[in-house]
């Protein structure tokens, strides 16, 4: 955290252009996970939005419950692609194609990840505390790190949603649990452009 920063201040969060905006609540803030991510996916969402190609670097992310995430201006602009059928769901601002969150496909689990450069003040979200996806020397199978932090973060924040029923209030999805946009869903030859590497 910035030092100086007041822990029960809101986090700004806006697209590239501002017409999407809003803010992370202190209570999302305290109990999200700070993480990064490897994967070909997260980097295939990259370069589908034309953004730099993040590899060999991580894209940076951090988890919360969906509840905590506001938005205060530009709701219309929250457009929705998935990668595939099962694939996470990918919300990005259509004003000027940013990637913005990632959410489950059921509001139900009441998860939520925010791109971390997304932020008015990154250091507010506190240290990398997982990996996913880590590349391993010699090309060997891609490892995890702080993933007990990662999935205790992913439970508790579950479990606090659906006792308290926040789980229901969330800008990603509707009072019937439907997405509150149509998702994009990418082509077999759409997807296969943004795996360079196979």
């Amino acid at each position: 955290m910035t030092r100086g920063a007041d822990p029960s201040q809101s986090l700004d969060f806006s697209c590239a252009c501002g017409g999407l905006k809003g803010h992370l609540t202190p209570k999302g803030l305290k109990q999200g996970t700070h993480v990064t991510c490897f994967c070909p996916d997260c980097r295939a969402n990259e370069l589908y939005h034309h953004q730099p190609d993040p590899a060999p670097n991580p894209v940076d992310l951090f988890q919360m419950a969906a509840p905590e995430i506001v938005i205060t201006q530009g709701a219309e602009h929250l457009a929705l692609m998935r990668l595939s059928p099962k694939g996470l769901m990918r919300w990005y601002a259509s004003c000027c194609g940013t990637p913005m969150f990632n959410t489950m496909a059921t509001p139900a689990l009441g998860f939520a990840a925010i791109r971390g450069d997304r932020v008015s003040d990154p250091a507010r979200l506190g240290p990398v505390r997982g990996r996913g996806f880590v590349p391993q020397p010699g090309g060997g199978k891609a490892k995890h790190d702080g993933m007990r932090a990662v999935l205790g973060g992913i439970l508790s924040r579950l479990i606090r949603t659906r006792l308290s029923g926040s789980w229901k209030r969330t800008v990603f999805f509707d009072a019937e649990g439907k997405p509150a946009a149509e998702a994009k869903l990418l082509s077999k030859e759409e997807r296969a452009a943004l795996y360079p590497s196979g």
